[in-house]
């Protein structure tokens, strides 16, 4: 593993245990971007720190180790996490490494907070977890079928129809959201207005 000095940011370092397997990570934004990929592509396979590239900058050997690769349905990418402050105060050294890591012929990007936290890594911490999660059948299928059959069919409206005691009904539609069996924009708070549909 590379040394990385310590930072005034969240320097966390520690391993995010994801379906049996752990991804190393070294700072809360990784950590959360690892959690993120982790639920919107379940399959997809995250390696920490997967290569070393060395490369000439200003006359000098230099090397880079970008975070992460993952490869998805997509294909295969490298990916940097830095904070926006940082990636612009350290853009001029930076940019040769990032360069290289293009020059490699793999896909490369770079993520910052902007793109990984906000309401969909909000619900990505709450429903990853209940992926997994032990399902009464009798209530998810009347929550589904309410889901179907409702004129507007909310949240609050789901949960309603799906059973008599509120706690097992809402435990059941997150459950059903988190495995994809009931769609929500993720992308905002979900509350008891949200619209909620069938798969």
């Amino acid at each position: 593993m590379r040394r990385i000095p310590l930072s005034r940011r969240s320097h966390v370092t520690g391993f995010r245990p994801l379906d049996g397997e752990a991804v190393e990570h070294e700072s809360a934004l990784e950590r959360d971007f690892v959690l993120l990929t982790r639920f919107l592509d379940p399959s997809a396979a995250i390696t920490s720190q997967p290569i070393t590239i060395s490369f000439e900058s200003e006359g000098r050997s230099r090397r880079y180790t970008p975070d992460f690769r993952v490869v998805s349905s997509r294909g295969s990418e490298l990916v940097e996490i830095k904070y926006r402050a940082d990636l612009r105060a350290q853009w001029s050294r930076l940019r040769p490494a990032f360069e290289a890591a293009r020059n490699t012929g793999e896909r490369f990007r770079i993520v910052t907070e902007s793109a990984i936290r906000g309401p969909l890594l909000d619900n990505a911490r709450r429903l990853l977890p209940l992926r997994a999660a032990p399902l009464d059948p009798a209530v998810a299928d009347r929550a589904i079928a309410a889901a179907r059959s409702l004129p507007a069919p909310t949240f609050g409206a789901v949960v309603s129809a799906a059973a008599e005691d509120r706690a097992q009904a809402l435990g059941t539609v997150w459950r059903l959201i988190a495995r994809g069996l009931l769609l929500a924009d993720l992308t905002k708070p979900v509350l008891l207005d949200s619209v909620v549909r069938p798969l």
